[in-house]
């Protein structure tokens, strides 16, 4: 690998950051190509620092700046400076190994928040370039100094500090550059552990949950109403790992003086991750105690608030015992009134359960009025172990008086962590945290039932899963109106077989009139020749950006899935003032026009109706009717189709002929003529007969839903022969 350098850099500066075109696509949030456009189209876009076999290399900080001068990108400001920092710390990785970059890094940003100074804000310390290894040792020498005064005790920052040696002193500056990017040392050490798995520490990230699953357990905990009240709170989690959880929950609220945290964990390294985490994050260093090991801290307050996710064990090593054991103990965590929420394996706290004393541990929990409720949880919550089945137990000593001998049981295993499906499950749990049951004039849970623990019991290990839908389902509109559009779909079924009928009555049955050929077969022509013979012209389609189409715009919009029949035209729609403004040159379809896609399969589609958009890849043929020999749209769209060769091989990425070579018969005009009113009577009997499919279809399947979750039966009057 050869590198070319185009101009020594100024000894008195810190060295730049140098990014290639693809590192720019990256951290600006677009495709490759653009940065290509950018830079081809923009004089002052910055000039290529160097070369790195053959690619030119920019420096960073002179392309974020030229990036958020111009507004070009999808990035903000912020953004922007956050990532160009990643990249200086990646480049890093081959004189540190990720587990030094973050342990160092973090406890550089923790002994700053500590001390109350920048890094190198020393009076022994210049400001010289890290080429400088006389002014590094100094910086290295002078931050260690502070260290031993500030943290005596090796509660934060000194042994990660004391374990590397002056060669990472240009980490303090890239500290420095994180701080400004993020504001405080809080949001750049929380950006820093967000990039852990693109700096190499897949196994620091292995059991971080989705951002979404973090945002439903905030709302499980209701910890913000709980401090608006003015309680002084203790959170606990004894499973901590790198304190995501409990970082999510401080994120939410701002009272965070009056909070007390406790954690373990069996990892040191991730104990102390979690302390300068916890530090940062604003809980004073007398309120929080991160033990390693298994038990957490006996001196302090008993937790109000537990929020923990039971250690992952690989399926074949995993023990349902001893998931309910762990779970048991964060259960005697609990004092009266207070709440645990944890995440944990589906096939020990959800499943059916085959061993008898796993389940005469489950059946002792739910006996202890303890549980308030369980929901099964969909897959890829926690994703680096997609094949991990996550359920969630909410525990409350003490429950209300409504609530006892009661358990709600959801399932939303089926379900995508939308905003909406965590506000209304959150709403379910909290409401009956606060009433418990209330009879007709309670809340009806949205995802779940609640279950009475005796029946439970009785059940001995049977699953834990809801016995029936929710109330709130089974009472919904969409419900309670089934038989009226069962009814409905019946009606317009006997309203389409009899206009079938008469059409037949009228047309009589379906007859093609097809023969054998005698005699010389048609010649062959290719769509290419109709294309030059000004028979066919071609038109192409339009660039359209996915975040103009919408579902009730002006105009129709046809592109690949439309065309091969992935998606239902009329899906996408494009408002026509956008369309006037943002497309200039974009021109819509006129009736008759054939649509065509070659990516990612050979589809056709005739836009009978026009004024529609077609979107790029897909392109028009428009039948030229005044031609020699014309051909209508529906003749050329059913030969096109027909056309051999024009599959492609699973391996290929390109189709394996251009479409303007397909073959076609040069049918004499009469012929045409015969086929195309053929083609449009099938036409029309198909929409017939769809029309009765679409029906029978909709009454099939409100009956089959009905019948499936108890809210419909069948009458005995009508028998149907088998």
């Amino acid at each position: 690998m050869r590198t070319v350098v185009t101009g020594l850099p100024d000894p008195a500066a810190p060295l730049p950051v140098l990014v290639s075109m693809s590192d720019i696509a990256t951290f600006a949030r677009v495709k490759r190509p653009v940065v290509s456009t950018w830079r081809r189209r923009h004089p002052d876009f910055p000039a290529a620092m160097s070369e790195n076999s053959g690619r030119p290399l920019f420096d960073g900080a002179q392309v974020t700046d030229w990036l958020i001068a111009s507004g070009l990108g999808n990035a903000d400001p912020a953004e922007l400076r956050s990532e160009l920092a990643l990249f200086g710390i990646i480049a890093l990785r081959d004189r540190f190994t990720p587990w030094q970059l973050v342990e160092t890094l973090g406890s550089l940003l923790c002994l700053r928040r500590l001390d109350g100074r920048p890094l190198a804000n020393d009076a022994n310390v210049s400001p010289a370039s890290p080429l400088d290894a006389e002014a590094d040792e100094a910086l290295w020498s002078a931050l260690l100094r502070r260290a031993e005064r500030i943290d005596a005790e090796d509660d934060f920052v000194l042994r990660e500090l004391r374990a590397i040696d002056a060669t990472a002193a240009p980490l303090a500056r890239l500290a420095e550059d994180l701080i400004e990017s993020a504001y405080d040392e809080r949001g750049a050490y929380e950006w820093l552990l967000a990039a852990r798995s693109r700096l190499g520490l897949d196994s620091l990230a292995a059991d971080a949950v989705t951002p979404e699953l973090r945002s439903l357990l905030t709302q499980l905990t209701d910890l913000r109403i709980r401090l608006e009240r003015g309680e002084s709170l203790t959170l606990a989690d004894p499973h901590a790992r790198a304190g995501d959880l409990l970082a999510a929950l401080l994120d939410d609220t701002e009272d965070r003086d009056r909070v007390t945290v406790l954690a373990a964990d069996t990892d040191d390294r991730l104990t102390r991750i979690t302390r300068r985490r916890l530090l940062l994050a604003g809980v004073g260093e007398l309120d929080l105690d991160v033990q390693t090991g298994p038990d957490l801290e006996e001196r302090f307050a008993d937790p109000d608030l537990v929020v923990t996710q039971l250690p992952y064990r690989p399926g074949e090593d995993r023990s349902v015992l001893t998931a309910l054991t762990e779970l048991e103990r964060v259960a005697y965590l609990l004092r009266p009134g207070c709440t645990a929420l944890v995440l944990g394996p589906a096939d020990a706290l959800v499943d059916e359960l085959k061993s008898t004393e796993a389940a005469q541990l489950r059946s002792a929990l739910l006996r202890e009025n303890i549980v308030e409720s369980v929901i099964a949880l969909p897959g890829g919550v926690l994703p680096f172990r997609p094949g991990y089945r996550p359920a969630l137990w909410t525990l409350t000593r003490g429950p209300v008086r409504e609530a006892e001998g009661l358990v709600l049981l959801a399932d939303i295993s089926s379900e995508q962590l939308t905003p909406g499906v965590r506000m209304r499950l959150a709403e379910d749990v909290l409401l009956w945290r606060a009433e418990g049951f209330r009879g007709l004039d309670g809340h009806d849970p949205r995802y779940g039932r609640v279950v009475p623990v005796a029946d439970l019991d009785r059940a001995f290990g049977g699953p834990l899963t809801p016995p029936a839908p929710p109330a709130s389902a089974i009472w919904s509109d969409k419900v309670t109106e089934r038989p009226a559009l069962i009814a409905e779909a019946e009606a317009r079924l006997e309203r389409a077989t009899a206009d079938t009928r008469a059409y037949e009555d009228e047309r009589g049955p379906y007859r093609g009139a097809v023969m054998r050929r005698v005699g010389l077969l048609p010649e062959r022509t290719t769509l290419g020749k109709l294309i030059i013979a000004r028979r066919v012209t071609r038109l192409p389609g339009h660039r359209i950006d996915e975040n103009h189409l919408t579902q009730d715009g002006h105009h129709t919009v046809l592109g690949p899935e439309e065309i091969t029949g992935e998606r239902a035209v009329g899906d996408r729609r494009i408002d026509r003032l956008l369309l006037a403004t943002a497309y200039e040159r974009a021109a819509l379809t006129e009736p008759g026009d054939v649509v065509y896609t070659l990516a990612p399969r050979l589809g056709v589609y005739v836009d009978h109706d026009g004024f529609s958009v077609v979107a790029f890849p897909a392109r028009i043929l428009r039948v030229n009717a005044d031609a020699t020999r014309p051909l209508t749209p529906r003749v050329l769209a059913a030969l096109l189709g027909a056309a051999r060769g024009t599959a492609r091989s699973p391996s290929a990425v390109r189709p394996a002929r251009r479409i303007e070579d397909y073959q076609l018969p040069d049918l004499d005009p009469d012929e045409v003529l015969r086929f195309e009113a053929l083609l449009a009577e099938t036409e029309r009997r198909e929409r017939l007969l769809h029309a009765q499919a679409d029906a029978l279809a909709e009454a099939r399947r409100l009956t089959i839903a009905g019948l499936a979750d108890g809210t419909l039966t069948l009458g005995g009057t009508r028998t149907f022969n088998r």
